[in-house]
């Protein structure tokens, strides 16, 4: 199904096909971009329009477009995989889109249809397709949206461009699937009841840096963070969702509202209780997650995201102590099956028997 917004495409001269293959060998993560990016622009009145598949290039923004000032921005994270006979596969775009809009209504910017929206993301991995590494390899999609109206005012910008670009990248944590150590905040908070947690805005990233950056110091992969309330609930890490796993085989993950709705998170969700286990959505504190740490009630704990798919956690520190979650060191059973289905089924290895997987013709 298309948009019916018919797409200008200029081929870019592409990066030579050796020294292609020899980038994606070890591509790190976000720092090698493809040759490509699609644009559409939105201006009031006008509506989407103008919509190229283009050379990648920087774009030339006037020192007073609004994004400058008052950061109508948002964003998506989604992956293109190569299965083992080369057929390319998105996971669950869909969703992408209809979160990407939950965004823009919280962030008075213009929806785009979703079916444009996944045309786009369609046409640049269709033109980008070389750009797949094989193996544990996949393509990061970065579609985004920012108001580039020239004005200093304080109202909804006029005049939006919405972009897509993709990076290929390798696994987002070093160490193998080690599990990995974070750090919990008790200076900083990522979000309140009303706020823009739930959407997928650069402002929210920006304003979980600098408690990042204090996990970082600590020794820590990640940050999670606390309720701004009452400093009690765990809501999120830094960038992924988290799950609880408990003796009796149950699941307990944070409820939506203050947090991101992730499509990884979501789909887990769903993966457990097709599995038969009980996964519960509700607050889990602080306080009781290091108590079922220490008498062994809580078994395992791991974050999710597109980025780092499902990431066991070993290792808690807080101001005044540390906590491990079993042995510390290794990966649990119920995350390292979870993570074996849900990458299973993005890589077209298993049955999709969900419809999870679109395919790029």
């Amino acid at each position: 199904m298309t948009s019916g917004l018919e797409f200008r495409v200029t081929p870019a001269t592409p990066v030579p096909a050796a020294e292609r293959a020899k980038l994606i060998e070890n591509p790190g993560f976000g720092k090698l971009f493809t040759d490509h990016m699609v644009t559409i622009e939105w201006s009031d009145g006008k509506g989407w329009h103008n919509a190229e598949v283009r050379a990648r290039a920087p774009f030339s923004l006037d020192p007073a477009s609004a994004v400058l000032h008052y950061a109508q921005e948002i964003f998506e994270g989604m992956k293109a995989y190569r299965g083992r006979g080369g057929e390319i596969t998105m996971f669950r775009p869909e969703e992408n889109a209809r979160r990407f809009n939950e965004s823009a209504d919280r962030m008075a910017m213009p929806r785009i249809p979703e079916e444009l929206f996944v045309e786009a993301v369609e046409k640049l991995v269709a033109a980008d397709r070389d750009w797949i590494p094989d193996g544990e390899g996949s393509l990061y999609l970065r579609p985004f949206m920012f108001a580039d109206e020239v004005f200093l005012g304080v109202k909804p910008a006029a005049h939006y461009i919405f972009c897509v670009i993709a990076s290929p990248v390798g696994p987002y944590f070093k160490g193998g699937g080690k599990p990995v150590t974070i750090w919990v905040s008790d200076n900083y908070t990522r979000a309140a009841p009303g706020g823009t947690g739930a959407a997928k805005c650069g402002g929210n990233y920006a304003g979980s840096l600098i408690a990042q950056a204090e996990a970082i110091r600590e020794g820590c992969d990640q940050v999670v963070f606390l309720d701004a309330a009452e400093r009690r609930w765990v809501e999120e890490l830094g960038g992924m969702n988290v799950f609880f796993v408990m003796d009796d085989g149950s699941l307990v993950t944070p409820p939506l509202g203050t947090i991101l709705p992730g499509i990884t998170r979501a789909s887990l969700i769903e993966l457990a209780r097709g599995d038969g286990l009980k996964v519960e959505e509700k607050p889990y504190s602080f306080d009781q997650w290091k108590a079922d740490a220490e008498s062994g009630r809580l078994r395992e704990v791991f974050a999710c995201g597109t980025a780092a798919v499902v990431a066991g956690i070993g290792t808690v520190r807080f101001r005044g102590g540390e906590f491990t979650i079993g042995d510390g060191t290794t990966t649990g059973p119920v995350t390292r099956k979870l993570r074996e289905a849900l990458v299973g089924i993005q890589r077209g290895e298993s049955n999709d028997e969900r419809g999870w997987i679109h395919k790029v013709g």
